[in-house]
């Protein structure tokens, strides 16, 4: 079994309607969903023992300030391909790059990471947290999957459970929809 975690860049910045999509930061509210879904992670990693052997991500401008405020001690691979990045696209970055570890971390962009999640989980392996998920996956959210798999280059559709989701305003509902 393989583990694989995806964390979605926290709301970023439109203040500068002139910049490139690809070059926006994170807004105020993305910097404190950031540092709070990060604070998370750590403490869900202490309790479950889960450290990211790999960490992908797009090296957009949102996602390297996302995994600042929220991972700073980690050592993303960034890579472009992830970039609004399809699920076949992730699928290939996770093969190129998963190599002996036992858990990767994939973090991105929508709509490819809420498209991920119906690609791994199959319709008998659905629960209450992948309808959630599938419902809708908010900036700045985090999900955990296990996968029946021994090998990344085995990655695949319906090959998931989805084991966590969280997102930033089951942390602090002034980061929810009505909140800031």
């Amino acid at each position: 079994m393989k583990i694989l975690g995806i964390l979605r860049h926290a709301k970023s910045d439109w203040d500068d309607i002139g910049t490139r999509d690809f070059d926006r930061g994170l807004n105020d509210r993305g910097r404190k969903g950031a540092k709070l879904i990060g604070r998370h992670i750590a403490e869900y990693g202490a309790e479950h023992g889960t450290n990211w052997d790999v960490v992908l991500a797009s090296s957009a401008e949102r996602v390297q300030r996302t995994m600042e405020a929220a991972m700073p001690d980690a050592e993303p691979h960034w890579d472009k391909r992830l970039y609004l990045a399809s699920v076949d696209t992730i699928f290939d970055v996770v093969h190129e790059f998963g190599g002996d570890a036992e858990t990767v971390l994939v973090a991105g962009h929508n709509p490819g990471l809420q498209e991920l999640v119906y690609a791994l989980v199959a319709p008998a392996a659905e629960n209450a947290l992948f309808d959630s998920a599938a419902t809708k996956f908010p900036t700045a959210t985090f999900a955990i999957f296990e996968l029946d798999i021994d090998d990344w280059a085995d990655l695949k559709k319906d090959c998931g459970k989805l084991i966590h989701f969280k997102r930033p305003r089951d942390l602090d509902p002034q980061l929810g929809p009505e909140g800031l």
